[in-house]
């Protein structure tokens, strides 16, 4: 059984580390055991993500030495605003991919591979502000692609509707969000969700079993542990506080009681 709490997950990372965060913007992101780094001695972190109030909340707190995603949005606010700020100070290094060659770079770590070859990102900036990507020639034609390297990382922390004690993990919403691609790139999974349950097919059909318990190392049981972000189809998105966090200074957001 693999049943654990938050403080257990955060008493298992270490700074330096790289860390996977699911989710999709301000949606399912496992904002629960993203509190418990916020509370931890956790820092000089690497947030591999498809960026929301996860990566902001953790670069406000001064957790972060590098980002790397295509985006960092809440979705109804376009702009996450404590990432804006650290990016203008300059407090935090930033490697910022197309959303394909990010799911490229998902893919070979989760398939061992140290790159895949994708279209993606050429004739753009992408491979100017990045310098360090490189391209491959097809040995079937002479196409020039760009090889993503793999999105390796130590850890990775997701959200899901349901979970059973073993691991398995289920999504009822309208989208997984790349969660099973995380779990399997990364070395450990750890996997919150809002109620462990004994049969999960009870909960939702076959194709609702996203993440195998044999990815995962730990699940933590944490009710609304996505919120203020959504997920459905247990709550939506809290617009109210959303908005509550974009327009709060720092301390005084982070010192209010939840």
């Amino acid at each position: 059984m693999k049943v654990m709490t938050v403080g257990d997950v955060v008493a298992r990372l270490e700074s330096g580390m790289t860390i996977g965060v699911g989710g999709w913007g301000s949606r399912r992101k496992p904002m629960a055991l993203i509190e418990g780094i916020l509370r931890s001695d956790l820092t000089d972190l690497t947030i591999v993500s498809y960026g929301g109030a996860d990566v902001g909340l953790l670069c406000a707190a001064g957790k972060v030495r590098r980002v790397v995603a295509p985006f960092v949005t809440l979705d109804s606010i376009p702009l996450e605003p404590h990432f804006r700020k650290a990016r203008q100070e300059g407090s935090i290094a930033f490697t910022e991919y197309d959303e394909g060659m990010f799911m490229f770079g998902l893919l070979a770590a989760a398939h061992r591979l140290p790159f895949l070859p994708t279209r993606a990102g050429l004739g753009s900036d992408v491979m100017r502000v990045n310098p360090e990507l490189r391209t491959v020639s097809s040995p079937y034609s002479d196409e020039e692609l760009v090889a993503v390297p793999a999105l390796t990382m130590d850890v990775a922390l997701i959200h899901l509707n349901r979970a059973d004690a073993r691991g398995n993990g289920q999504y009822l919403g309208p989208d997984p969000y790349f969660d099973d691609l995380y779990a399997k790139a990364a070395r450990q999974t750890f996997v919150s969700c809002e109620r462990v349950v004994d049969d999960l097919l009870k909960e939702g059909p076959l194709q609702s079993l996203l993440v195998s318990r044999a990815m995962v190392s730990g699940v933590v049981e944490a009710p609304g542990g996505a919120w203020f972000t959504s997920c459905e189809p247990d709550y939506p998105r809290d617009e109210d506080w959303q908005k509550r966090y974009t327009t709060t200074p720092w301390q005084e957001f982070i010192d209010e009681p939840r």
